[in-house]
């Protein structure tokens, strides 16, 4: 198989979907694989090292002429007219809150394996779990930076010092990405206070930290009095393939303390706020009802070069198997795999994705039995 790896084009992302490592191994199973010219190279990964690998180094227009693309971002407008018909996409898609990028690769016939809802074997979800970790443990530093005064926000240290309280972080979620925020903002010496509807991982983290951090059971009335005491807030939920649930109205941030900080690690679902919008790594926050909001959708790319490490050790074990059996086989045999198929043979197949975007929703069996009988 033809595998294409090309060049990021989202704002400051520096992160690339195969290392000079991964392409070796590809090419030992037999694959041809083509990197776009300076696609690592902000990171460490020059062309030079990906020949060295046997990869082969080509232009945009020749790396989507691959079989099978393996991508980090979502595609961006420049990117939409490079498809070719019945391409696999491998790669971190969130289409629940991008119409225009949904009706694109349905129109292109697009076959999008998305990173964000492959499960293994227990229902976890190991390629977007990397990613959640980095970007819990970045909220915690991007809020801590926000809250600073020459960054705009209202002068408080998180860990605090003798005689001066520390400060008060609230953390809306206790999967990936909060469990990772809860640990560096309780290490800073910060006052923790994590929400969850699941009470086992609240009691989890309960026994981690040693009573150092509350848990709260996630009920509307509780979550405002403590979101509108914080000097920082994280979001930190996730309905795999869904858009993320508004828990935060515009009232309840108007209720915060001015300088305050909303750091929303869900935006690429949409976001956990009212007054959530994304952002970007030029321009990273926004001042909404007072409060600073941080709403960048690829956070880890502040650290890409440990995040692209962390995701293709992840994803590379997928992407052989995709390339060694094909799409077809491959996602017929493993059903985890097979919940990433988001979208294929210009239908929705993904339940939850079609339930939000108001699509049918067509099993994804039926839609790669089209594509045989095609």
């Amino acid at each position: 198989m033809l595998i294409g790896v090309p060049k990021e084009i989202k704002d400051q992302e520096y992160r690339v979907g195969i290392t000079p490592a991964g392409a070796h191994t590809l090419r030992q199973h037999g694959h041809e694989v083509v990197v776009q010219s300076g696609a690592g190279a902000r990171i460490g990964f020059s062309d030079d090292d990906y020949v060295a690998a046997d990869a082969r180094i080509g232009a945009q227009a020749e790396v989507w002429q691959a079989d099978m693309v393996v991508k980090v971002k979502e595609l961006q407008p420049q990117e939409y007219a490079l498809q070719k018909r019945g391409q696999v996409l491998f790669t971190y898609l969130h289409l629940a809150p991008d119409p225009e990028l949904l009706d694109t690769l349905l129109a292109a016939g697009t076959i999008g394996i998305a990173y964000e809802t492959v499960m293994d074997a227990a229902g976890r979800l190991p390629l977007l779990a990397p990613m959640s970790r980095i970007a819990g443990k970045l909220a915690v530093q991007f809020g801590a930076w926000a809250l600073q005064m020459s960054s705009g926000g209202s002068g408080v240290l998180l860990g605090g010092v003798p005689g001066v309280p520390p400060g008060r972080v609230v953390v809306v979620g206790a999967g990936a990405s909060g469990r990772n925020a809860v640990r560096l903002a309780a290490g800073m010496g910060a006052d923790v206070t994590v929400f969850d509807i699941d009470t086992a991982a609240l009691a989890h983290l309960e026994d981690v930290h040693g009573g150092r951090v509350k848990t709260c059971y996630s009920q509307a009335l509780t979550l405002a009095r403590h979101v509108a005491d914080a000097d920082l807030v994280i979001g930190a939920t996730l309905t795999p393939g869904k858009l993320a649930p508004k828990l935060i109205d515009r009232r309840l941030m108007r209720r915060m303390r001015p300088g305050s900080v909303f750091v929303d690690i869900a935006i690429d679902q949409g976001g956990i706020a009212e007054t959530s919008r994304p952002t970007s790594h030029t321009h990273p926050t926004y001042v909404e009802e007072g409060v600073i909001h941080y709403c960048v959708p690829n956070m880890p790319s502040a650290v890409a070069r440990t995040a692209t490490l962390a995701l293709t050790q992840a994803t590379i074990g997928y992407v052989i198997a995709l390339a060694d059996k094909g799409y077809r086989r491959a996602l017929a045999e493993d059903g985890g795999l097979r919940n990433g198929l988001q979208i294929c043979a210009g239908h929705v197949t993904h339940e939850g994705l079609a339930q939000d975007v108001g699509r049918p929703f067509l099993a994804p069996e039926r839609a790669l039995g089209q594509l045989r009988s095609a």
